[in-house]
Order: C-alpha cells, then sequence, then structure tokens
C-alpha cells in the first residue's frame, strides 16, 4: 500500500471502460489521467516532505480549498444571471436546477460582494440591483 499513489488514484481515476466518446480515445484518456496521477503524487510528496505533513490531511485540506473556489464561483455566475444578464434575469428555478440549489437558496446565495466580484470580472456594472445598497450620505 503506498498511501500518496493511492490518493493520486482517487484523485483521478481512470475512465470506466466505454465511457470515452469517441471510443478509440480511450487509451489517450487514460494516458492522461495516469499523467495527472504522476504529478499529483509528485505534489503532495513534496509538500508532504516540505511541510512534514500527512499527505492524506493535505489532499482533504486541497479538496475542500477546491470545493470553496467552486462554490464562490457558482455564487458569482448566480450573480450574474440575476443582476447582469440582460433586462430579464435568468429565472430562479432554472438556476436552482443547474446549480443543485433550492429557489430559496438561490435568492440568499450570492451579495453585493459577489456582484462587485462580477463588475470587476466583466467591466460592466449591473443591469438591476436586488442586493441592499449601501446607505448614501447627506440630502
Amino acid at each position: 500500500m503506498d498511501l500518496i499513489s493511492d490518493i493520486a488514484a482517487i484523485r483521478f481515476p481512470l475512465p470506466p471502460p466505454g465511457s470515452v466518446t469517441p471510443p478509440d480515445l480511450y487509451f489517450d484518456a487514460c494516458k492522461q489521467a495516469e499523467s495527472l496521477r504522476t504529478e499529483e503524487a509528485e505534489r503532495l510528496e513534496a509538500a508532504s516532505e516540505g511541510l512534514d505533513a500527512d499527505p492524506l490531511l493535505l489532499a482533504l485540506e486541497d479538496a475542500r480549498a477546491r470545493k470553496a473556489a467552486a462554490d464562490a464561483e457558482i455564487r458569482r455566475l448566480l450573480a450574474y444571471g440575476r443582476e447582469f444578464h440582460g433586462p430579464r434575469p435568468y429565472r430562479l428555478d432554472s438556476l436552482a436546477q443547474a446549480s443543485g440549489m433550492t429557489i430559496s437558496g438561490i435568492r440568499t446565495a450570492y451579495g453585493t460582494g459577489e456582484i462587485e466580484e462580477v463588475v470587476h470580472a466583466i467591466h460592466r456594472e449591473p443591469n438591476r440591483r436586488t442586493a441592499k445598497e449601501p446607505a448614501q450620505d447627506g440630502p
């Protein structure tokens, strides 16, 4: 049993036979997965030795960070779909289905922070604002 190789195999599984389209690319897909496994094993080996840390715990921390990044991306995409997409925003039910969230979850999934991140990314102000604006001072 080699912990690091096992972790790399879990992170980058080989595609099941018949899952690659077109089928003649199956060998290439397996080769790519093997390459990713090798890179991951080398990265984990270096990180665990350099930090004197358990490779499984490092892999879990990395997975958690990727999950947090994916969640943040989803919130930004939801903000885009509701606040920036033309005169009519995407429907809540469509966004809920695509994101795996509930309609009420969509309504609360993003706020002014995510809206500002989208503004910065696409260099355009939103078409509408559902999130509360900061209060203006003075008359």
